[in-house]
């Protein structure tokens, strides 16, 4: 059998691959290696011979990639991280030293429950650091992360980006909240009761409609609206002293059941679940530091 021919392989034909891959840019990925633009167009040649393919097609001012480069991409990103964390010596991370940053993406409803018990656990391993919040969604999630150099993400984020792995915190479920000193409903709330009064949304995006109201039409109802947003401490604010009822999930209802002096009660129409999960860089599983923050984040939430 023929030996392989390893003088083709570069490890820097590697780098440049996952450069050009995550910014669909030979310029941007230039930049990023620290090479020049005509140096990265001729290393990109030289990954085209070798991996015996196009690899990235220009489509307007983007360089997308084939389908052989998404097949190869994860398979480069083991490679490159097992080489970064694995085969180079490194000095082992210490928690009770570091005086950096801890840096922690959260969606609105992840901030308002677990955003103080999160300082506190990671204080308390972490004496001299700091922490910094930074408020995402399912929409911005991927481009914060990158531009502020996020640890990790913590919310319900669905489709996620296949530079990213995720772990599986909790299922939220979802109770009707509202003031009792303002609603008067008998407990069970039927359904009746339900569409009867006027309702606050959480809405992410600011729409007025949402799977609930498809499932009420199914049924032969419709509830009237007044409110929508997308930050829970605004509902809760809503809430108080009006005739108002809000679906949200039952960890927040709780929580300002007991802050705030607020009902929570079983809606009377099914309202699907949701995953809390928390989310980080393929390229950042191995590392210590962040294996030490998915450690804290995992016992605080769980």
């Amino acid at each position: 059998m023929k030996e392989f021919n390893w003088k083709e392989v570069d490890l820097n034909l590697l780098v440049a691959f996952q450069a050009v891959y995550q910014t669909k840019s030979v310029s941007l990925a230039a930049e990023q290696c620290f090479v020049s633009q005509s140096a990265m167009s001729h290393t990109l040649q030289r990954m085209r011979g070798l991996f015996e393919d196009p690899l990235f097609e220009r489509v307007g001012i983007r360089m997308e990639p084939t389908l052989r480069a998404h097949e190869v991409s994860p398979l480069i990103d083991k490679l490159l991280a097992s080489i970064k964390n694995d085969l180079l010596s490194k000095k082992h991370f210490s928690a009770q030293d570091y005086q950096g940053a801890w840096r922690i993406g959260l969606t609105d409803y992840a901030e308002q429950l677990f955003a103080p018990q999160l300082y506190d656990a990671l204080k308390a391993v972490s004496p001299q650091s700091q922490v910094s919040f930074y408020n995402v969604n399912r929409s911005n999630y991927l481009d914060i992360a990158d531009s502020e150099d996020l640890d990790v993400v913590i919310g319900s984020i669905e489709n996620l980006n296949r530079r990213f792995l995720s772990q599986h915190l909790y299922t939220e479920q979802h109770l009707c909240m509202y003031d009792p000193q303002s609603v008067d409903v008998d407990l069970p709330l039927t359904l009746e009761q339900f569409v009867s009064l006027e309702h606050a949304l959480v809405s992410p995006d600011g729409s007025l409609h949402t799977q609930v109201d498809k499932r009420l039409a199914k049924l032969g109802y419709e509830r009237r609206v007044g409110v929508a947003s997308r930050h829970f401490l605004t509902i809760r604010r809503l809430l108080l002293g009006r005739e108002l009822v809000c679906i949200v999930p039952k960890r927040f209802a709780e929580m300002e059941s007991v802050s705030h002096g607020l009902m929570a009660a079983p809606p009377p129409i099914d309202v699907p679940d949701f995953d809390i999960r928390l989310i980080y860089l393929k390229a950042n599983q191995y590392e210590e530091k962040n294996i030490c923050i998915r450690d804290v984040v995992s016992e605080v939430v769980n």
